[in-house]
């Protein structure tokens, strides 16, 4: 049975924390909702100590920004996005639309049609989130989404240099000086000074997140990407200083971001919970670190792997790095994740930043029914049908008739029966279904 090790915050105080986010964010949205840019501008000075004339860059501003991005950093950005651009085309090549002949007479297809505006949200508090323009406005380019709408708060009280030069790059259509959850309101409601978008993509805080889930339904949304999660699954294999370094790594985003060890080895838990006090002593983000480690960090002890399977498959955690013997293992059998990250030279970093895979991915067990952002996130899927026949017509015609009948909807079989007595020539009385026939079984 699994040991608890090393237990974080207990639930009803994260589910008090929730409730009274949700309090928030509802007082927030309501706000913008009726006051519009007037309620924007007010929260950005209250939130961010920032309220320009307009929020929307003009192309003079953004060019100023990008001007302050070394040749390095550039290259950087370039760097990164030729690896997300690449997977991403690759992933949109898989789609494809379909048209088949299911019956003589019947043509049924799909066609995939990108969503025709994308707001991208990109966090930018404690730490400006470059990577998540990358992730978000790059993959709905490539996906064909024809408006994307980039958001991100100021940093000392201008655009970010480096997100504002990220977002151009990703082809941004437009870019907003704007934060948090008056960031995804506006997106998202509208106001005056900018039309609304049909989807709110990217990670963010509890509050961002929360917001997305409260607009979810009067736009679309990626996922319930909220503070990050790690879990890092590991025998004895790996080291201490590798298992630490993981899971502090991932601890620094912010003051409630869950980071789980789960292993079957005692003494490496034991190693690990020492390293971790080492590092923190030495790691210039401690105060966030130690924070999410003291509330939030746990070490789960078990028996097997397979119970380390079950523990995680539970946990659904948002990144999972798996170090040990039987990697494969792992691969071939989990099931809810946002990411796997396997092996010890693979790490969550990487894939946050450079790799090429995307890093808004599903928290808090949302991984049990979606993945991430992907190029699919932003393609709808439509279906139609042809029939060419008077055949096909009167065939489809009788089934559906009786079917409709069968469930009382005799409007729905006059549908049907209008085709049956036009294109077969059979006469079905109004309010009845077509009759059996031979040719018709």
């Amino acid at each position: 049975m699994a040991e608890y090790l090393k237990t974080g915050k207990p639930a009803d105080e994260r589910a008090e924390d929730d409730a009274k986010v949700r309090g928030i964010v509802e007082g927030i949205l309501a706000d913008i909702e009726t006051r519009g840019d007037a309620a924007v501008k007010d929260l950005s000075q209250k939130f961010d100590n920032y309220s320009p004339e307009k929020f929307l860059l003009t192309d003079s501003e953004i060019e100023a920004a990008m001007q302050q991005v070394s040749t390095r950093e550039m290259n950087d950005i370039r760097f990164a996005q030729t690896q997300i651009r690449n997977f991403a085309e690759a992933q949109r090549a898989s789609m494809t639309d379909v048209e088949v002949e299911t019956m003589p007479g019947v043509i049924l297809g799909h066609k995939n049609i990108p969503v025709n505006s994308v707001g991208c949200y990109v966090p930018g508090g404690k730490f400006p989130m470059v990577a998540s323009a990358h992730m978000s406005v790059l993959t709905a380019k490539v996906a064909g989404v024809p408006r994307v709408v980039a958001s991100a708060p100021p940093v000392n009280g201008k655009p970010h240099p480096a997100i504002v030069a990220a977002m151009k790059e990703g082809g941004a259509d437009e870019i907003l000086c704007l934060g948090g959850v008056q960031a995804v309101g506006m997106m998202a409601l509208g106001t005056e000074s900018l039309k609304p978008v049909d989807m709110l993509v990217g990670p963010g805080n509890a509050f961002v997140a929360e917001a997305k889930r409260q607009l979810f339904g009067r736009v679309g949304i990626d996922l319930f990407a909220g503070p990050t999660e790690t879990c890092v699954i590991c025998d004895e294999t790996v080291d201490a200083e590798m298992v630490a370094t993981d899971l502090l790594g991932q601890a620094e985003h912010g003051y409630n971001s869950p980071a789980v060890m789960i292993t079957n080895s005692r003494k490496l838990a034991e190693a690990t919970m020492a390293e971790i006090d080492r590092i923190l002593d030495i790691l210039p983000t401690a105060e966030t670190a130690r924070v999410s480690w003291d509330e939030y960090g746990e070490i789960i002890l078990c028996d097997s792997y397979d119970e380390m399977l079950a523990v995680s498959e539970d946990i659904a955690s948002e990144h999972i790095q798996v170090m040990t013997d039987r990697d494969d293992w792992f691969l071939e059998n989990m099931t809810n994740y946002g990411a796997l990250f396997l092996g010890p030279r693979t790490n969550v970093a990487n894939g946050d930043k450079v790799i090429g895979t995307n890093h808004t991915l599903p928290t808090k067990k949302a991984g049990r029914y979606t993945g991430g952002l992907w190029v699919g996130k932003f393609i709808k899927t439509h279906s139609y049908q042809r029939v060419v026949t008077d055949e096909a017509a009167t065939l489809v015609g009788e089934y559906g008739s009786r079917l409709c009948m069968l469930e009382g909807f005799v409007g729905h079989a006059e549908q049907c029966n209008v085709r049956v007595r036009r294109y077969g020539g059979i006469n079905v009385p109004y309010g009845e279904g077509a009759p059996y026939r031979d040719a018709a079984e």
